[in-house]
């Protein structure tokens, strides 16, 4: 199991505020809130990765089509939790990838929605069970 994930961001103050509203949505708490930094870890003591934000410290635009981290992927407990962070997305006036589907390209079920953050970085929200 990974431990954590450090991400980058040119901007630290507008992604924490971005992260801070989007986090709770997808099963994460905040786990540690510095000027410099900060992080989320699963909610609720279960476990999984913990994701890190810090400052990027040279500028230079991400690309997901670069070396480096393509995409992040959350996993959710049922379909309508996709359907909540699309929904949040676009309320954020985020670039929308893919609506909410089932990807038969991939081993079922799989339910996803992608978007790009603020900073570019795309995320999804996927259900790999066939809860409503």
């Amino acid at each position: 199991m990974i431990g954590h994930i450090g991400v980058n961001v040119p901007d630290l103050e507008s992604a924490r505020t971005y992260y801070d509203a989007l986090m709770p949505l997808l099963g994460f708490e905040k786990y540690l809130d510095m000027a410099d930094q900060f992080a989320f870890r699963p909610a609720g003591g279960k476990p999984g990765t913990y994701l890190f934000f810090y400052p990027a410290l040279t500028e230079s635009a991400y690309s997901r089509h670069q070396t480096g981290l393509q995409h992040l992927a959350f996993m959710v407990k049922s379909r309508s939790a996709v359907r909540a962070a699309h929904d949040w997305a676009i309320g954020m006036e985020c670039q929308i990838l893919q609506k909410p589907r089932n990807f038969p390209e991939y081993p079922p079920p799989y339910y996803a929605t992608y978007w790009l953050d603020p900073a570019g970085i795309m995320l999804e929200a996927v259900c790999h069970h066939d809860r409503p």
